[in-house]
């Protein structure tokens, strides 16, 4: 069994002066504590600074997540807008073959293909 270090019992003198003159252990114990209570301050700032960090971070974050919607909103519309500009395209070149089996310029029905049944009629102009 490990004897518990006694607190040291001050001249009667002292004791009698009250309470400001304790002894050195005490003083010595009682800044410890003093210590201790500053480093626990500067424990909570900077753990404050640190979790202020981290809200910064998620923030940064936040802002980059808008501006890669933001840059995916501008590809769907820039794509929305090549389509568009490829069918409307595609519809005038199928307007054009259709002028080209029509064949714009007169003549008879015998010159256009796909017109088969239309053998009968002389067909002056067909188009447009």
């Amino acid at each position: 069994l490990t004897s518990t270090p006694r607190l040291r019992v001050a001249p009667a003198a002292v004791a009698r002066r009250g309470r400001r003159h304790d002894d050195a252990a005490t003083a010595a114990r009682r800044g410890r504590r003093h210590d201790d209570a500053a480093a626990m301050a500067a424990r909570e700032r900077e753990r404050e600074r640190e979790r202020e960090r981290e809200r910064e971070r998620e923030r940064e974050r936040e802002r980059e997540r808008e501006r890669e919607r933001e840059r995916e909103r501008e590809r769907e519309r820039e794509r929305e807008r090549r389509e568009r500009r490829e069918r409307e395209r595609e519809r005038e070149r199928e307007r054009e073959r259709e002028r080209e089996r029509v064949g714009v310029r007169g003549g008879s029905v015998r010159s256009k293909p796909g017109k088969g049944n239309l053998l009968c009629y002389h067909v002056t102009r067909l188009g447009s």
